[in-house]
């Protein structure tokens, strides 16, 4: 525990959506859910305005659509808020060098190992000046929690939520943490929770009086002992510049099981080429290879192959997931499917054709696949409307791949799809984003950061003169097309 609260956390408030709000004028003060939006979908943020209807992260789409009828509800756009990450955790760095990322919108910062902070007064000078530096980059806000410790810098910056800015007194933590309910803290999950209810123990200032033998009795020694420590408010953790990725996935829910075995195997070689993607853009390569299937009863079943090395070659992924498939029964329909890379280097074994040849299989059933780093559109809640292609960009199931499919069968001209809050850009209207689309028609808002709200207009899905669009950035160059005049 430190003398001075110079340890900070910051977390953006309701990040993803505050990002389609920040980007879709028309949208700002309105309720906004991000998430999957076919029948499986789950959500990933609620706008605050969509919070007060009882609509909540990891709630399934279906439900929210039930509490808020008429909220906006928008795929993820990934590739858009890793963009505001960077710049968020770039003005972090500038702060210090110990700057520990637990997510794209969530991190911890040591004050004191960048020299900005050593007491309490200029650690919440840095603080100040943090949420203003992070508003005029983003248009974004965020809150702030400094303490002595990383618990209770978290601790702070959820009660500073929205938009504020908390600091916990070195001296005050118990005062502080004894009202609260016991889930407040770390390892507090639902389970640990109701079972430390059933013995009378509701707040952090019950877990204190209890003291740590009876936790312990309760928890066992390693939970109890860490608990007890905890609600008397220590924690000696250090900010950890670099957290390895211990794994890189993908995965897709779908709205309809899938029970045609071409159409899995295709599914799951797509899968492979995403992995290999993301593996790529990490600077990583990877040793095991891992099939994730979760069938029509839930079951999960995961499959893994070891290879001699590292690889980031997509034909040796493909091929090592496809032989993975084999050995799984899909009979009766599958609604999820995952390839994932783990063991992990940054260099790669250049002799590929000798370790696709000599792979070590192994397998494993019922435990639920490694998904630490991929953007697992089930499990994250972020994207389960089993439509492939990146968020944020229309689908083209093109002739080639349903020729592939169905052979003997003529080929067709590419379908397009046009999912709600994508990007797009018209020839004569200039950029805006689908609000939605069916019956042969897309309708579209043209408007932009920065402008008013913009007018709405409705297209034939195969327009020539809509095509889909990047993303325009929240704060600075973007355009000022007819999207702004509307």
């Amino acid at each position: 525990m430190r003398a001075a609260p110079t340890i900070l956390h910051l977390d953006m408030d309701a990040f993803y959506a505050s990002v389609e709000q920040a980007s879709k004028p028309s949208l700002r003060g309105k309720a906004v859910i991000v998430g999957g939006l076919g029948p499986r979908g789950v959500v990933a943020t609620a706008s605050y305005e969509a919070r007060r209807f009882g609509v909540h992260s990891a709630m399934p789409t279906a439900q929210a659509r039930r509490l808020c009828p008429n909220g906006a509800y928008l795929i993820p756009r990934f590739s858009l808020y890793r963009q505001v990450s960077d710049i968020v955790m770039a003005l972090l760095r500038e702060l210090s060098p110990l700057v520990e990322p637990l997510s794209l919108d969530e991190a911890f910062v040591d004050l004191e190992a960048g020299g900005v902070a050593f007491d309490s007064r200029t650690a919440r000078t840095t603080g100040e000046r943090l949420r203003a530096d992070i508003r005029a980059a983003t248009g974004l806000s965020g809150s702030v929690g400094l303490a002595g410790s990383k618990m209770l810098a978290k601790v702070a910056s959820e009660e500073a939520k929205p938009a504020g800015l908390l600091l916990i007194e070195p001296g005050t933590e118990r005062e502080l943490l004894a009202p609260m309910s016991v889930r407040t803290l770390p390892g507090v999950g639902p389970a640990t929770g109701e079972h430390l209810r059933r013995a009378g123990i509701t707040t952090v200032g019950d877990l204190a009086e209890a003291g740590e033998d009876e936790l312990v009795r309760m928890l066992g020694r390693a939970h109890g002992v860490g608990l007890y420590r905890m609600a008397l408010g220590l924690d000696d953790r250090p900010v950890v510049a670099e957290r390895d990725a211990k794994s890189v996935s993908v995965e897709d829910t779908f709205d309809v099981d899938l029970h045609d075995r071409v159409r899995i195997r295709n599914e799951v070689q797509r899968l492979a080429d995403r992995c290999v993607q993301r593996l790529r853009g990490s600077g990583h390569s990877g040793r095991t290879i891992v099939l994730k299937v979760r069938r029509y009863d839930f079951s999960t079943l995961t499959r893994s192959e070891t290879l001699r090395g590292p690889t980031d070659d997509p034909a040796v992924v493909r091929e090592a997931a496809a032989r993975l498939l084999e050995g799984v029964d899909t009979t009766g329909g599958v609604r999820l499917l995952g390839v994932g890379v783990t063991g992990l280097a940054d260099y790669t074994q250049e002799d590929l054709f000798a370790q696709s040849l000599a792979a070590e299989p192994d397998g494993a059933e019922g435990a639920e696949g490694a998904d630490g780093v991929g953007e697992a559109a089930g499990a994250a809640g972020a994207g389960g409307n089993g439509e492939s292609g990146a968020a944020g960009a229309p689908v083209e199931a093109s002739g080639a791949r349903l020729a592939a499919e169905h052979p003997g069968e003529p080929e067709q001209a590419p379908e397009r799809r046009w999912p709600a809050g994508s990007d797009v850009r018209h020839a004569v209207y200039g950029p805006g984003w689908v609000q939605g689309s069916g019956v042969g028609r897309v309708t579209v808002r043209f408007e932009q950061p920065g402008s008013g709200p913009g007018r709405v207009r409705t297209f034939r899905v195969d327009d020539p003169e809509l095509e889909p669009s990047d993303p325009l950035p929240l704060v600075g160059d973007g355009e000022q097309g007819p999207a702004g005049a509307a």
